[in-house]
């Protein structure tokens, strides 16, 4: 589709033509706050007929739909990308090549932003940690506005006039076009392969998380993983977080002689980890990882530790469903990559083992060019069955074999979710199962099977009610 004819977009070449490039949320945000600026924008989407467009401001005419415009790029005194959209297409490419700025809508964000700002990135744990952050933020009174790649546009926090204090969560694609976000407190939570389909390699991906911290007052690393720190400023203020016992000032975990865990910072013992209504290793870090952000910002200590005994979590991340025929489900959907099912195989594993308990886990989708390999030693130690579905079913178990899978481990090609849960039962069943637990962390991308994580999740709790209600007739 296409508003306005060729001529009538060389007429404004010279003249600031932003160019927004992709009509997603973040793209509809840019599009309106621009023009809300009094700026000339243009709009150009891949696709014939967006969605979105009819929520665009009636002064942009400049609508080049149905391919990227290459043309309509080279005119552009800005270009501002959304983050879907990868810096190697051939148009956004050539307009590089031309010296074109090409931004995305955190850069306009950071640079309109008055208030401090909290920026979180990561392989995984990105929501949690930002919406614990906000929550804690809010609890302790202060106005604050959480965004970014978390669902809300950051473009429509500014908006909020009274705001105190931003909160953004930041993927690796919105941060490979920032410089210099000058957040109060910056971290990247942990570093495990993803998005390599897009970045190259993991050295790329790795620049573009690290941009987050290029300006940063203070940050936050997490001791268990090298590739956490930045690479320069080492006399910025910084705080870490880990499994192990603190050093002084640090945070970190102590196990008293009765083998009760607690968070700690420093010699002091904050929280009893029995308290947290998240469970797993892996949110213990999260937990930390929340405080030190929150007492880099100025938060309250006391505030943010009653916030973390209230929190029980976000949807689609180890989120507990049911319990059919003592054994427990979890919804980890949200796990799309390696690191992200490690970390729930390792937090979950760590509960059912002092029971003799194993996990079943549910596992494919589409493999965005990760070795699973990487998983077998936590398969190993903590799952007996291990059911395929999706995709890349068959190469992950081809993985899965070449990394020396044990002859323990069970392994179930089911090509479905829906024939995942006709399996269940029938591995379960046997008096010899160890099997205390239903883990679906899919370590993949879902769009082969379904509209989104979410979409994948609910599915899978809604054949766990079904499995229940079907237990009930019995």
């Amino acid at each position: 589709m296409t508003t306005s004819t060729a001529a009538d977009v060389l007429l404004h070449k010279g003249s600031g033509l932003q160019v927004v490039v992709g009509l997603g949320q973040s793209g509809l945000s840019v599009a309106h706050y621009l023009a809300n600026q009094g700026y000339q924008v243009a709009v150009t989407d891949a696709q014939a007929a967006p969605k979105l467009a009819n929520q665009l401001p009636p002064e942009i005419s400049i609508r080049q739909f149905g391919s990227i415009d290459a043309e309509l790029l080279q005119q552009a005194a800005r270009i501002i990308i959304s983050p879907g959209i990868s810096l190697d297409t051939d148009a956004v490419a050539a307009a590089r090549q031309a010296n074109i700025p090409v931004v995305s809508d955190i850069q306009l964000f950071c640079e309109a932003c008055t208030v401090p700002i909290v920026a979180i990135t990561g392989s995984n744990a990105k929501s949690t940690v930002t919406t614990l952050v906000g929550q804690m933020a809010a609890d302790a009174g202060v106005n604050v506005g959480v965004g970014g790649n978390i669902g809300v546009p950051a473009l429509t926090l500014l908006a909020n006039d009274d705001m105190e204090l931003a909160v953004l969560e930041l993927s690796s694609f919105q941060l490979e076009t920032v410089t210099n976000l000058g957040a109060q407190v910056a971290t990247v939570l942990n570093m495990s392969p993803d998005h390599l389909d897009r970045h190259g390699d993991m050295l790329g991906y790795h620049q573009a998380k690290h941009r987050i911290f290029q300006g940063a007052k203070s940050v936050v690393i997490n001791r268990e993983d090298a590739l956490t720190r930045p690479l320069v400023a080492d006399n910025l203020p910084r705080v870490s977080t880990s499994i192990q016992a603190p050093d002084k000032g640090q945070y970190g975990l102590i196990i008293d002689s009765e083998g009760q865990t607690y968070l700690a910072r420093g010699t002091e013992r904050l929280l009893s980890a029995d308290k947290l209504l998240i469970k797993g290793r892996h949110n213990l870090l999260n937990a930390q990882a929340a405080l030190a952000l929150g007492e880099l910002a100025g938060l309250p200590l006391d505030s943010m530790l009653q916030t973390l005994q209230q929190f029980s979590g976000l949807d689609h991340r180890c989120q507990y469903v049911a319990k059919v025929t003592n054994i427990d489900y979890f919804n980890d959907s949200k796990g799309t990559n390696i690191g992200s099912t490690i970390a729930a195989i390792q937090g979950l594993g760590e509960v059912y083992a002092p029971k003799d308990g194993k996990l079943l886990l549910i596992l494919g989708g589409q493999g965005k060019g990760q070795q699973f390999g990487e998983l077998t030693s936590f398969i190993n130690q903590y799952v007996s069955h291990v059911l395929m579905i999706g995709e890349d079913a068959k190469m992950i178990e081809q993985h899965l074999r070449s990394a020396k899978l044990s002859e323990d481990v069970a392994l179930y090609q089911c090509q479905t979710m829906e024939n995942a849960f006709a399996t269940v039962p029938q591995v379960t069943k046997s008096s010899l199962s160890q099997v205390q637990a239903v883990l679906l962390s899919p370590a993949c991308a879902s769009f082969d099977q379904y509209s989104g994580y979410a979409a994948r999740g609910e599915h899978f709790i809604q054949l766990v009610n079904q499995l229940s209600m079907a237990n009930q007739v019995v």
